[in-house]
């Protein structure tokens, strides 16, 4: 109900009526005048009202007249009266019904009062409403009101003392409130304020509003109090503490702080009177120093007073709160002050006020932030934020530090607390002894030192405790730890301020510049530089002494809250220094949290270099220096893990304590939290985590967590099960710290990484030189960071990978084995990550991550190489389809196998390679064909595993394979690729540089594939060698004819031709040592056991390959233009291999040779042979002539070479395709063969000249036949243009191959036994050469015929074989049947059986050509007889009888063609010289000096008698009856002969054993028939002739005489004894002579018989008869025949002769 209603102003009405009447009652007796006013007061009272209608307005009009009876009530001092009078005085004050005048009397009343003491507090109350009712009372009635209270307050009385300065509290406020309500008033209104002058109070006054001007001087009069001056305005003031007026003035100041700021006057006051006051009051404590004794100083100092210096501390606090801006020098002075009272050497009370006022400062961020600004920004400025920082930390420091005991005496009197404080320090490690089991008290201990921690204050509020004991007059005693307490709450308020208002300004700064970006993108943020350098100055300032008193406390803390609390705070500032990027104090804040993690003095470099800059720096404190106090071992800590330090040289354990375990969370939290503002100091933070992890015992396990490790570490690793716990969680944070990076900007990640790199330098450095287990921390923790930043890998990949790399190739094994898991964990989880934009479309990134992977390939450790091959074998597997321009890089990484690492390695690249050949070829790009190319090659090459190379040319095989069955696809992709490559080239202006570049990509392609065998096919190994060849062979041979015309010329040159002088050099130069047996149960053939035989097989296999390709690529290489250059060189090659000194080379080279003439047909595809080869991936092996022989094997003649040919020429007569008729009829072609063949086969039988000891080399029969069955192909070829002087060339090398002798232990499978006849496949060739030639040339042209005689005579000269064989050089050759086959001897053929076919061809030619000019004009005749001559003389001489019977045979056959010619051409006298060569030839033979073998057979004799015969009957049917064309000295000489034969005259003296010779009694007979004949034919020419047979009948008649004569004398005289054998043969040979006389006599016509010859015939008659008495059987028949003839003389003749003449 407000006081205006109706209804309050009745009840005031009412009530002042009631209280009148009370008055005058009571007054009724002792006070009749105030009972007089009393009642007229009421009459008074009642007209108000009945007059007015605002009746209050009325009442205030007339208050006078209404107080006046209770003032006089009051007068009386009467209590009771008093008491009503004030009652109603009040109420009428409450109702605002008093005036201006009525209240100064009122006050007047109440001052009398108050001078006779009555009623103390009813005036204090009356005053209090009266003031604070209304604004009536002003100037000197508001002082002497003032004054009254003042007064009141020094009464004797407690309870009015307290309640007058509860009163005066309140009046002083309510005096400014009036200002404060009169300003709100006029705010609106803008006055114009003179200025100020001069520093009068007096001149200032008179501008100042009524209620303001109280206010003024009321606070001036306040300041004059404390001050002890006297009041200007307060007049009255009796007495006056400074201690009150010090709590009014701090009332004032604290509640009122806009009035001083707005109006000058006042701020005039603070500057000029409150200032200077508290500057002098603080003196005595600033000259105050503890333990100085008094007596030294000249005058009394006047001692620090608690009450006083408490309260000037809080005007101080209030000062410098609220009027900083006005007030900035004297606050430089008052915190200066502030921070002197913390010094030591003050008395302990003012300390912990002076600590409690700091704090009050340190709760206060944006007053220290102008601290910053006003002074340490300024230049020639104290720095008194820093001041104050280091002040806190030295006063923390001093408690450690000052002995208490020094102090006791002097600070006894002031509350004796330094001997309470050392009590209880002693106490404190004691108890906390014995109480072990109980919680301790939360305290700090450092270096015996113990003092305990107490709840001061609510985090954030500086409650404070002495400050605020305003009753004491005492110094108080300081309860231990409340300094220190409190000092600690000041830092943490401190820290946790100035961090929190830094960070909210910087996120809204960081908000601004947002918004601002999103509003200007194109605009850079340009924040407002003043801000942040006030920050990095507070920063600056705080600190060193931050740091210094924090690690100190951190040290010292035994209490797990403080710890923390001091943790936070460190983290925090560190945090803050981060993101305002000062470096130093950042480092230097997480150093000190490092170095608290791990163990006292643990040794670790990155912190101590880091702190050691630190302690240099000592910040000096007004004289006092900060140091940064290393930290005290003797530590009262639960120790909870103890481990071996991570250190290169083993020491001693190190053990951690919980406050360790927890420094390490706080960490963790720091990285975690802040990680972006860490920067460098990254490095710090992961080199303790690292130390302490390992001190830990935890290890790396997949994907780079830390997981604990097992105890395999040692026993020195030992773990509480408190730690055992905590450790899953530190690993868990630890993994979500790395996981965290993801949040990380870049910057801040490249922080992180680099700190983890050189991080893993150190442990790598350590792990040198001895195989300790090195710390994997940093290698598992890049593996964790990298893992978990994939999104954007490329910022850090390679840091990350160049580091993992380093440690690839660590020596030690488990660092190495570490970095190579981190690294392929990296790539494979890079390529299973989803990018965006995904790999295949960023090929930037898919080879950025590959790269590393092929980087790997130069590490030479082993174990390395397998986990990047294992790798690359599970990249396959499952991105295998992507990898695409990655292949390159994957490739290269399986192709870099050396051979120097081992199998298993091998093995394991080429099981990738094998999955990549299998499966990837089609999903690769096209231009990696090429490279697969080349990494199958490079397996093929390596020398560890044979098995490897074998395959990977099989794998050679599949990829050709491939690429012929995607030939189109390949060639599209590969021209495209190559346009782009040309269009790169241009514009560069450079040439595009690959490999066989003319050729279109796709040829060249293969040719890479032919280039790789190529290499293999000259590879160490045979096994190798032979693969690589066929598959060479085969894929060529295959896919051939993919290649464009222009790529086979590379083909040629390039690679067959390059491959053919490589296998030629290798093998001309390989070791002819014999090979062991490799691997004991490898066995090596004999054909194989030196490095020079298996390269035979090399040379063997490479060069029918090319010969093949020659072959069935004929018709497409010649269309090149240097083809004839390609046929030299392949039959340089094809003869250079065969003239080798090796059997198996030299026959092969001239299989070859066949091939390319094409004396061989390939192999055609229905053959079943070459089906299932070509499904073996084997080349078909030609069907060749010789395939069957071999070393080792007799020579199987299937057909003969004839067949063969007639064949081949058959088979020619195909058309081929059109238009290459004649290109395979080239001749120029055909002549080059011809050389080849001529020049190999000259040197091949070209006789060693030199003594036969270093016999080098001959070749085998096989080769040699095979040589000389080329010529008939070639032949055909050449013959157009053969001429006399190639046949002589033929003749040399025909007659040399069939000289060669073979070696002993070849002749069994050569000549399958001596005695068999037979002719071998060399001879067989040689004779169908000379066959082949004499059929060209008897159907060619005439100047062809020219040649028969050179084939006589080359035959001629292998018939003269059959009794003299040829001479290799001067070798010795053994007969065959005295050669032993184990030795090395060389045998010579059997020449025979080749001799006779030689002769029987001769006889045959002749048969066909006796009458062809050149024949006669060679004397072909004659030189045939000359030959035959030699084995016709030598007879039974010769090595073969057989020999001599095939001479005569042919000599009669020839004679029978060649005498008809011969006397046909009598005249031309080109016959002349044969006829002695007949002559003698018959001589010889038909008396031949040799004696038949004493076992010849009477059959055998008498058939050789018959050839003898046969050769008289030759002369009496071919010669004699042409006598007359024949030279006379021949017929002579025949004549001669007969008459030799015709008589088979004895030699007088022969021996017993000559006897048997059995006498040719038939041969004798026929001869003499012939003579007869011949003698009596009347065809005599020439009476010379006659004369010649004439007188050998007479020679012969006579001789017979003398034999018969003989014998009958022999036969009388021998009596009984039988006469000689072989004179009985002599007799009956001359009877039968002279019965064929007697037949020849009776055949002729008698005109042709000379006389005498009858004469003698008839004479020889009685001689007969006398032999009728022979004992003799034989002679006796042999006479009857003798006789028998005569009976025709018994007749007389039917003309006479007479002389001989008819």
């Amino acid at each position: 109900m407000s006081t205006s209603s109706p209804e309050a102003v009745k009840k005031l009405l009412e009530n002042m009526q009631t209280d009148l009447r009370s008055l005058s009652m009571e007054c009724k007796k002792k006070f009749p005048p105030v009972k007089e006013a009393a009642e007229s007061g009421i009459v008074k009272i009642k007209t108000i009202a009945a007059r007015n209608t605002d009746i209050l307005a009325a009442l205030k009009e007339n208050s006078s007249e209404v107080v006046q009876p209770f003032l006089m009530g009051c007068g009386t001092k009467e209590p009771k009266i008093t008491q009503l009078c004030l009652a109603a005085i009040q109420r009428l004050m409450s109702h605002e019904v008093v005036s201006e005048a009525a209240a100064g009397n009122i006050i007047n009343m109440l001052w009398q009062l108050m001078e006779n003491g009555l009623e103390e507090l009813k005036l204090l109350q009356t005053v209090l409403v009266l003031l604070t009712t209304n604004t009536v009372v002003h100037d000197e009635v508001l002082s002497k009101a003032i004054v009254l209270c003042f007064r009141l307050h020094f009464t004797k009385d407690n309870i009015t003392n307290n309640t007058a300065a509860a009163t005066v509290r309140q009046v002083v406020t309510v005096v400014f409130e009036r200002m404060v309500a009169e300003d709100e008033r006029f705010k609106g209104i803008v006055e114009q304020q003179p200025p100020v002058q001069g520093n009068t109070n007096r001149r200032s006054v008179s501008t100042l509003r009524p209620s303001a001007k109280d206010a003024y001087m009321l606070f001036q009069d306040l300041c004059q109090l404390v001050n002890a001056d006297a009041p200007y305005w307060l007049v009255g003031m009796t007495e006056m503490t400074r201690t009150f007026g010090l709590e009014l003035l701090e009332s004032v100041l604290n509640d009122f702080p806009g009035v001083f700021l707005q109006h000058q006057e006042f701020s005039f006051l603070l500057k000029e009177r409150v200032c200077p006051l508290v500057i002098k009051l603080f003196s005595p404590n600033i000259k105050f120093r503890q333990g100085s004794s008094s007596a030294a100083s000249p005058a009394p100092v006047e001692k620090p007073y608690f009450p006083i210096c408490m309260r000037l501390l809080r005007v101080v606090s209030v000062l410098i709160k609220h009027f900083y801006s006005l007030l900035v020098t004297e606050c430089e002075i008052f915190l200066s002050l502030l921070v002197k009272f913390l010094d030591g050497e003050k008395p302990q009370w003012l300390r912990a006020v002076a600590v409690e006022s700091v704090h009050r400062l340190c709760v206060q961020p944006h007053l220290l932030r102008s601290f910053c600004q006003s002074y340490d920004m300024k230049q020639h400025s104290t720095k008194v934020f820093r001041d104050i920082v280091n002040a806190l930390g030295s006063f923390i420091q001093s408690l450690f530090i000052v002995p208490n005991a020094s102090t006791t005496a002097v600070s006894a009197p002031a509350g004796g607390s330094g001997s309470g404080t050392q009590g209880t320090a002693q106490g404190g490690p004691g108890t906390g002894g014995v109480s072990g089991n109980l919680t301790t008290q939360a305290a700090f201990e450092y270096r015996g030192t113990w003092i305990p921690l107490m709840t001061v204050s609510v985090q954030g509020s500086a409650k404070a405790t002495y400050l605020e004991m305003l009753d004491k007059v005492e110094p108080p005693s300081i309860p231990e730890g409340y300094a220190m307490s409190v000092a600690f709450s000041a830092l943490l308020d401190l820290v946790r301020g100035i961090t929190s208002m830094i960070e909210r300004e910087l996120a809204t700064e960081e908000e601004a510049a947002a918004e601002f970006r999103e509003a200007h993108p194109d605009q850079e943020w340009q924040p407002q530089p003043g801000a942040h350098l006030v920050w990095e100055e507070m920063v600056s300032a705080c600190w060193c002494g931050l740091l210094a008193a924090l690690s100190l406390l951190l040290d010292a803390s035994t209490d797990e809250t403080a710890t923390e609390n001091i943790l936070k705070a460190e983290l925090t500032m560190a945090s803050l220094c981060g993101r305002l990027g000062l470096v130093t104090p950042r480092d230097a804040f997480i150093t000190a949290i490092c170095k608290a993690s791990l163990p006292p003095h643990y040794a670790l470099t990155v912190l101590s270099s880091n702190s050691a800059s630190l302690s240099s720096k000592a910040y000096s404190i007004q004289g006092q220096s900060v140091q940064i106090i290393s930290p005290s071992s003797e530590s009262h800590q639960q120790v909870v893990a103890v481990g071996q330090p991570l250190t290169a040289q083993p020491q001693g354990t190190v053990v951690l304590t919980a406050k360790n375990i927890q420094c390490m969370r706080t960490l963790l939290n720091l990285a975690h939290c802040h990680g972006a503002v860490l920067g460098t100091s990254w490095q710090l933070v992961l080199a303790t985590l690292q130390h302490l992890v390992w001190i830990l015992g935890l290890k790396p396990g997949v994907g780079g967590a830390l997981k604990p490790g097992r105890a395999v570490e040692g026993p020195s690793t030992v773990l509480t099960t408190a730690v055992m716990t905590d450790l899953p969680v530190i690993s868990n944070i630890l993994s979500r710290l790395f996981e965290s990076s993801q949040y990380l900007d870049d910057v801040s990640l490249h922080h992180l990484i680099n700190a983890l790199c050189s991080l893993s330098l150190e442990a790598m450095e350590m792990a040198y030189g001895n195989n300790k287990e090195p710390s994997l921390f940093a290698v598992a923790k890049l593996l964790e960071t990298g893992l978990v930043n994939m999104d954007r890998i490329e910022i850090l990949w390679r840091p990350l990978t160049g580091h993992l790399l380093e440690v690839c190739q660590h020596p030690n094994s488990r660092m190495r084995e570490w970095g190579a898991e981190a690294l392929t964990a990296l790539i494979k989880a890079g390529l299973a990550y989803k990018h965006d934009p995904p790999l295949a479309k960023n090929q930037r990134l898919q080879l950025l991550l590959l790269n590393p992977l092929k980087e790997l390939s130069n590490v030479l450790h082993a174990d390395i190489r397998q986990k990047q091959l294992e790798s690359v074998l599970q990249i396959l597997q499952s991105q295998g389809d992507s990898l695409g321009p990655g292949w390159p890089l994957v490739l290269g990484v399986i192709g870099a196998i050396r051979n120097d690492q081992g199998e298993s390695l091998i093995r394991t690249a080429f099981q990738c390679l094998q999955l990549v050949v299998t499966d990837f070829l089609p999903t690769m790009p096209c231009t990696c064909l090429q490279i697969v190319v080349d990494v199958a090659g490079s397996f093929g090459l390596q020398n560890q595993e044979l098995n490897i190379s074998l395959t990977s040319i099989g794998l050679l095989w599949n990829i050709s394979d491939y690429f012929f069955q995607r030939g189109e696809a390949i060639t599209q992709e590969l021209e495209r690729e190559e346009e782009a490559l040309q269009k790169q080239a241009q514009e560069k202006g450079e040439t595009l540089n690959r490999p066989f570049h003319p050729a279109p990509p796709f040829d060249c392609l293969w040719l890479c594939l032919y280039a790789k065998l190529g290499e293999l096919c000259v590879d160490p190994r045979p096994a190798v060698r032979k693969s690589a060849g066929q598959t060479l062979f085969s894929t060529i041979a295959a896919h051939g004819t993919l290649l464009q015309q222009p790529t086979w010329h590379i083909v040629i040159w390039k690679v067959l031709f390059h491959l053919l002088d490589c296998v030629r050099k290798s093998s001309t130069t390989a070791d002819k040592e014999k090979i062991e047996s490799g691997g004991g149960n490898i066995l090596i053939h004999h054909s194989r056991d030196t490095a020079e035989k298996q390269w035979a097989e090399t040379w063997v296999l490479t060069l029918a390959g090319v010969a093949r390709i020659f072959n069935t690529r004929r018709y497409l290489l010649q269309q090149l233009g240097d083809f004839f250059e390609a046929w030299e060189v392949l039959l340089n090659h094809i003869q250079s291999a065969a003239l080798s000194k090796n059997n198996e080379v030299s026959l092969a080279a001239l299989k070859s040779f066949q091939e390319i003439l094409q004396i061989v047909t390939p192999v055609k595809d229905s053959d079943k042979a070459g089906d299932a080869f070509a499904a073996m991936g084997v080349p078909p092996v030609l069907i060749d002539p010789l395939s069957a022989s071999g070393p080792g094997r007799p020579l199987v003649r299937s057909d003969s070479l004839v067949e063969r040919l007639t064949r081949y020429n058959g088979a020619e007569l195909q058309a081929p395709p059109p238009g290459e008729e004649s290109a395979l009829e080239d001749s120029a072609l055909w002549w080059s063969a011809w050389n080849t063949w001529y020049r190999t086969g000259t040197d091949s039988t070209r006789p060693p000249s030199g003594p036969t000891e270093k016999l080098s080399f001959i070749p085998s029969q096989p080769f040699l036949t095979a040589l000389i069955q080329i010529f008939p192909a070639l032949y055909q070829h050449i013959k157009a243009n053969f001429s006399m002087e190639d046949l002589k060339k033929l003749g040399v090398i025909l007659h040399g191959a069939v000289s060669v002798p073979i070696s002993s232990d070849a002749s069994p499978f050569i000549l399958p036994s001596y005695t068999e006849a037979v002719l071998t496949s060399l001879q067989e060739a040689v004779l169908t050469s000379l066959d082949v030639l004499q059929k060209a040339i008897c159907v060619g042209p005439e100047n062809l015929q020219v040649m028969y005689p050179a084939i006589f005579e080359q035959l001629l000269l292998f018939v003269e074989f059959s009794c003299k064989p040829p001479q290799y050089g001067r070798m010795e050759t053994k007969h065959v049947a005295n050669a032993k086959y184990n030795q090395a001897e060389w045998v010579a053929l059997n020449y025979v059986p080749f001799a006779e076919r030689s002769l029987e061809v001769v006889v045959d030619l002749y048969h066909k050509t006796a009458c062809h000019k050149a024949v006669i004009n060679e004397q072909v005749l004659q030189n045939i007889i000359k030959t035959l001559r030699m084995p016709l003389g030598l007879k039974y001489a010769c090595p073969s009888e057989s020999t001599w019977k095939l001479a005569v045979s042919s000599l009669l056959k020839v004679l029978s063609i060649g005498l008809p010619v011969a006397r046909q051409h009598a005249s031309s006298g080109k016959f002349d010289t044969m006829w002695p060569e007949l002559a003698n030839a018959f001589e010889d033979f038909l008396f031949t000096k040799s004696t038949p073998p004493d076992n010849l057979s009477i059959q055998e004799f008498q058939k050789n008698e018959a050839i003898d015969v046969e050769v008289v009957q030759l002369i009496s049917t071919e010669i004699l009856p042409f006598a007359n064309f024949i030279p006379k000295d021949f017929v002579g000489q025949i004549m001669a002969m007969l008459n030799r034969g015709s008589i088979h005259s004895q030699s007088p003296s022969f021996t017993e054993a000559e006897i048997d010779v059995r006498m040719r009694e038939e041969f004798s007979k026929v001869c003499f028939e012939t003579l007869l004949q011949f003698s009596f034919s009347n065809k005599v020419s020439t009476p010379q002739e006659g004369y010649i047979s004439r007188m050998a009948l007479s020679v012969l008649l006579k001789r017979s005489q003398d034999v018969l004569r003989r014998y009958v004398e022999d036969e009388r005289l021998s009596g009984r004894c039988p006469l000689p054998r072989q004179q009985v043969t002599e007799i009956i040979f001359v009877l039968k002579a002279i019965s064929t006389l007697m037949d020849s006599l009776k055949k002729t016509q008698p005109e042709n018989v000379d006389g005498n010859t009858w004469a003698q015939v008839i004479a020889l008659y009685p001689t007969l008869v006398e032999c009728i008495t022979c004992s003799s059987s034989e002679v006796s028949s042999a006479l009857k025949e003798a006789l028998g003839p005569f009976k025709d003389f018994m007749q007389p003749p039917v003309s006479r002769v007479q002389n001989g003449e008819s």
